[in-house]
């Protein structure tokens, strides 16, 4: 039987990232062949990433990546069960991979990624995914994925805890003025600041428009200031309104962060008066990180105790 020493522990570990004692049964039961022991680890991390997909992952973090000529972008998600890992270098470079492997494929879903070959090798992503769960020693899940293309702005907030996407339709003479760069990551800005679900009001389904009148009437009516009115000013006032409603759920009728006298679209209009050319905010994307999932409670008592035993 082969001696196995520190070192070989070691350039085990180098090689895979695994941990010291996983190396080290690794190459006890394959009688120090590295080839092996890399073998065993592999198909040792695909059963441990099976038993982990049960556990919840909310944390994790959002990233963008641009194409070389600058025309596609690609958000992600990516979740982890606790922060600290998504602060690890070798779990966002991972990411990166991600991103990479995205831009390169342009998958269509999530399902049909993880059959497309990871950044640089021939493994694919669902393969790579369960070696990291293995390495890293947590779930982790590739929530969601977006592909963008034309006149953009992206932004990422505190450190992938959201993304953006702006995409906007621009002629030539606003997208060429050098203030456009500028104008367009305010307004990525904007949104990272005031999340909504609508570029205007036009995009707004008519039956949300009728809900929230519904809502607005009834309030109305229950004043008893109110008792006294005709139907018809009553629907004049309730359209009244609705327009704190527009301003809340669309990007263009916000107040400008940074100027909050004038409105987005007021903005965009005094920046196609400056550029000279004719812009439009066509649409965005914007990821919270671990938005609307399942987050980890810690038992900081429970789980000391299981250390100690």
């Amino acid at each position: 039987m082969a001696v196995i020493t520190a070192k070989m522990v070691a350039e085990l570990r180098a090689m895979t990232g695994c941990g010291m004692m996983d190396c080290k049964k690794a190459l006890v039961s394959t009688d120090g062949n590295f080839e092996e022991a890399v073998k065993a680890l592999r198909e040792k991390g695909l059963a441990k990433a099976e038993a982990k997909q049960s556990r919840i992952a909310a944390e994790g973090l959002v990233d963008i990546m641009l194409s070389d000529d600058k025309k596609t972008a690609v958000m992600i998600e990516v979740n982890t069960e606790t922060d600290f890992v998504a602060k690890n270098e070798k779990f966002q470079e991972y990411v990166k991979g991600l991103l990479r492997t995205i831009l390169a494929c342009k998958p269509a879903n999530v399902e049909e990624f993880m059959g497309c070959k990871f950044d640089g090798t021939e493994d694919t992503v669902e393969v790579t995914l369960k070696e990291q769960t293995f390495i890293i020693g947590e779930k982790l899940s590739i929530r969601r994925f977006v592909i963008k293309e034309g006149v953009m702005s992206t932004y990422i907030h505190g450190k992938g805890s959201m993304g953006v996407i702006i995409n906007f339709e621009a002629d030539e003479a606003a997208v060429n003025n050098e203030g456009f760069a500028e104008y367009a990551k305010n307004i990525a800005l904007q949104l990272a600041a005031n999340p909504c679900e609508y570029v205007d009001r036009t995009a707004v389904p008519q039956e949300k428009i009728d809900a929230e009148l519904e809502i607005i009437m009834t309030q109305i009516k229950a004043d008893p200031k109110n008792a006294s009115k005709p139907q018809n000013i009553i629907e004049k006032m309730a359209m009244g309104k609705l327009g704190k409603f527009y301003e809340e759920h669309c990007l263009v009728d916000q107040g400008y962060v940074k100027e909050d006298s004038m409105s987005v679209a007021q903005y965009t209009a005094n920046c196609e008066k400056a550029f000279g050319g004719k812009i439009a905010i066509k649409g965005f994307v914007c990821f919270t990180k671990g938005e609307g999932l399942e987050k980890r409670e810690e038992n900081f008592a429970e789980e000391i105790a299981k250390m100690v035993k």
